[in-house]
């Protein structure tokens, strides 16, 4: 009987400090990851992480057209590599989104960050592997 009562007691002590010790453990997972999210990039560590999107020309829904090239900042390695790899779809988004834009529209500031915005979300819903961080316009020419 206080052989039983004294593996119940060590049993519990243990199961005590092993949830102890993953509590602390994933506090401090957390605490790092967080931090390293809120952490500027330096230019090396974004250009590593960057596709660039040769240039496409594509009709607008006007009649316009436009000539544009990007380029897409991923959040990890793994997410550039899967981006290169889905380049086809990521110039069948960018026809697609321009080709229900008007000129007038990627004219603005307000529309281009629109348009960047927009194509960040529809990548992201492809995305498997990390996600798009940013999109850039690093040309555009309207006409």
């Amino acid at each position: 009987m206080k052989n039983k009562l004294l593996t119940i007691i060590l049993i519990i002590l243990v199961a005590i400090t092993l949830v102890g010790v993953a509590s602390v453990a994933a506090i401090a997972y957390f605490k790092n990851d967080h931090a390293n999210v809120e952490k500027e990039l330096s230019i090396d560590e974004i250009i590593k992480t960057s596709v660039n999107v040769p240039e496409i020309t594509t009709n607008l829904a006007n009649g316009d057209f436009i000539r544009m090239t990007l380029t897409i900042q991923t959040d990890s390695k793994k997410a550039k590599t899967e981006l290169e790899k889905r380049d086809f779809q990521v110039k069948n988004l960018l026809i697609t989104e321009l080709s229900e834009l008007k000129s007038d529209m990627l004219r603005s500031k307000v529309g281009k960050e629109q348009f960047q915005e927009s194509m960040k979300t529809k990548l992201n819903e492809i995305m498997q592997e990390g996600k798009i961080v940013q999109v850039y316009i690093t040309s555009s020419i309207l006409q």
